[in-house]
């Protein structure tokens, strides 16, 4: 049994939808535990450590925290909530002996609510449902509940699991309580029924055992190198230990000594001394050793199974910058430097995978959605990198000899005005309709079933035609055989056929030939692309050309010419927007859409020998 200086441990996942309010329940259970000091300062959604997560407002990577109450201690992880970064839900569910589910109590469960709850049921735990935002005007407990407790019995949940308990709390005011009108002062609901329903790790009994521990999320310092987390499944870990790692197949590839221990205490990670079966600790030590692979005494022979990452469903080609301007912004150019960039990406991101293009300097980067491949491209240009990026293209399989695609299950939430256009949209994509109910307050719910390549450049689309104010979301649901055809964008595009600075002028003139995506004085070449045109074939035009003067009039009378605003395209909008022939170039500070052969005559022989 654990050590008799040791506290109890309870580990927790927190799952739930995006916006839901997993990172801000987690910052209340830190305030509430005591591990942030009085008058110590303390940032919203303090869980959420990079810079991209506090800029789009969503968990990207798994963290874990630790806090001690009645002297028991809870590791609590907080999980992703976009399907995008389901590899991390799924590897960390294995780690945690129960999950907090957390429902917004107006929205209901969502998609990937679904999602995450079906890798939890699969697992055998037991979750604890709290129906979260109950204070606010549209909140419908009682629909919500029922809603949960469908979608619990649509996944195969035994009785076990069905038989939950349900909490109403509000995350942001930091409250839980059993019953819809209770006190609404603090969290000690929660924790209470954490230490009553989640069962003490069924790894402490394994203490005298040899050790054994399953990677699950892989880390970085710039002092200790590389650093690998996951609960210790048995025996007991010292300082200076020597251990070997050994990967899903059975094979060791290498064999190290432990330099450091961490146990997460709050939001900090501190060393300790020993690591007993059951806890959740950080290693480092090791130089090859990666997720899903088994840490273990050298006796252990066997590796613990791994928990299979659902496949890739897209492709996107990364390849170097050739454009004329390349180099100008970043530092990181060289396809070799790339190359090692996203082989490193691949050590501690399970979901993507990375392969070689034959012939050329490029690579093909499969993930799980455009939102994964996004993100990866985000960090990669804050790191100094310059790419040039092709469209998504599906990942097909080939199922008994038919060509099988990737389905989404696609739910829609939209005011009622725009649910006739919605609908004809997704029908031409090859969509087919689920379910289709009213919500309330003019609302409708449509879920659909649609190919992954349907959903590739719809969303801001769907935008539009929602005014802003539709809510889409999208996951996973299956491998289907091919269902044909889906049109693409139906405009052309305008493109510069000269090298320089854009003229207002010129611009003016032009803007009767479609929509731009450029303003006067920016840096143009042969082959960008700066507008969309107003018809279904590209044409090339001069945005350089200024106006003649005549000694008549005076050059500046009729200068002031008042351009459109252009349309200004974010990183997912840009890579979803454009043809097979075209590409992306991204810099740290410039996102410019391209012709993927610059030259027209090039362009040209192309078609006639792709016709």
């Amino acid at each position: 049994m654990r050590g008799s200086g040791q506290m109890k441990l309870r580990n927790i996942a927190i799952i739930a939808h995006v916006d839901h309010g997993k990172t801000t329940l987690v910052d209340q259970l830190l305030k509430q535990s005591g591990e942030f000091r009085e008058n110590q300062e303390t940032v919203e959604r303090a869980m959420d450590s990079n810079d991209l997560e506090r800029e789009r407002g969503i968990t990207i990577l798994a963290k874990a925290t630790s806090v001690s109450w009645k002297n028991i201690r809870f590791n609590i992880v907080d999980t992703p909530g976009h399907a995008d970064f389901g590899g991390e839900v799924e590897r960390i569910l294995s780690m945690v002996d129960g999950v907090v589910l957390l429902v917004d109590a107006a929205e209901g469960p969502m998609p990937q609510t679904k999602f995450v709850t079906s890798k939890a049921l699969t697992l055998g735990l037991r979750p604890i449902v709290v129906l979260n935002k109950v204070d606010k005007k549209d909140s419908e407990p009682d629909r919500t509940h029922n809603e949960v407790f469908d979608l619990f019995d649509s996944l195969g949940a035994n009785e076990e699991q069905l038989d939950f308990p349900v909490l109403y709390a509000s995350g942001r005011s930091g409250w839980a309580d059993k019953t819809l009108n209770g006190e609404r002062k603090n969290l000690d609901a929660l924790f209470d029924l954490v230490i009553r329903h989640v069962p003490e790790p069924s790894q402490v009994v394994m203490c005298k055992k040899p050790f054994k521990m399953l990677a699950t999320t892989l880390g970085g310092d710039s002092f200790l190198g590389r650093i690998l987390t996951g609960r210790v499944e048995a025996g007991v870990l010292k300082a200076g230990q020597s251990l070997r790692a050994i990967t899903r197949d059975g094979k060791v590839i290498e064999t190290f000594r432990v330099s450091k221990i961490l146990a997460f205490r709050g939001l900090k990670q501190q060393a300790i001394e020993q690591a007993e079966a059951g806890d959740i600790v950080s290693i480092s030590g090791m130089s090859k050793a990666t997720v899903a692979d088994t840490i273990a005494d050298p006796s252990v022979i066997e590796p613990i199974p791994a928990q299979p990452i659902d496949p890739p469903t897209i492709t996107v080609t990364f390849g170097i910058n050739d454009s004329p301007f390349a180099g100008r912004d970043g530092k990181k150019v060289q396809s070799r430097v790339i190359r090692d960039r996203l082989l490193k990406e691949c050590e501690s991101n399970v979901a993507i995978k990375v392969s070689d293009v034959p012939d050329s300097d490029s690579f093909d980067v499969s993930g799980r959605g455009e939102l994964q491949i996004g993100i990866l491209i985000e960090n990669m240009r804050r790191e100094g990198f310059e790419l040039s990026v092709s469209r998504p293209r599906v990942v097909y399989r080939h199922i008994e000899g038919i060509k099988n695609e990737p389905i989404e299950e696609v739910t829609i939430d939209v005011d009622e005005e725009y649910t006739g256009t919605v609908i004809e949209k997704l029908s031409l994509r090859r969509g087919e309709l689920v379910e289709m109910k009213s919500t309330g307050q003019g609302k409708t719910r449509i879920v659909s079933l649609i190919p992954s390549r349907g959903l590739i450049g719809y969303h801001g689309e769907f935008m539009t035609d929602t005014r802003g104010t539709g809510v889409l979301n999208r996951i996973f649901s299956s491998w289907e055989p091919f269902k044909g055809f889906i049109s693409g964008r139906r405009r052309g595009v305008l493109i510069s056929m000269e090298t320089g600075k854009s003229v207002a002028y010129a611009i003016f003139n032009l803007e009767d030939r479609g929509k731009f995506f450029i303003g006067a004085g920016e840096d143009v070449y042969e082959g960008m692309i700066i507008g969309e045109h107003s018809r279904d074939n590209d044409l090339e035009v001069n945005p350089l050309k200024g106006k003649k003067l005549t000694n008549v009039r005076a050059s500046g009378t009729d200068e002031a010419v008042r351009l459109t605003t252009p349309i200004r395209f974010g990183l997912e909008q840009a890579i979803a927007y454009i043809n097979d022939d075209e590409l992306v170039e991204v810099t740290p500070y410039n996102l410019r859409l391209r012709k993927l052969f610059l030259d027209p005559h090039e362009r040209k022989r192309k078609q006639k020998l792709a016709s």
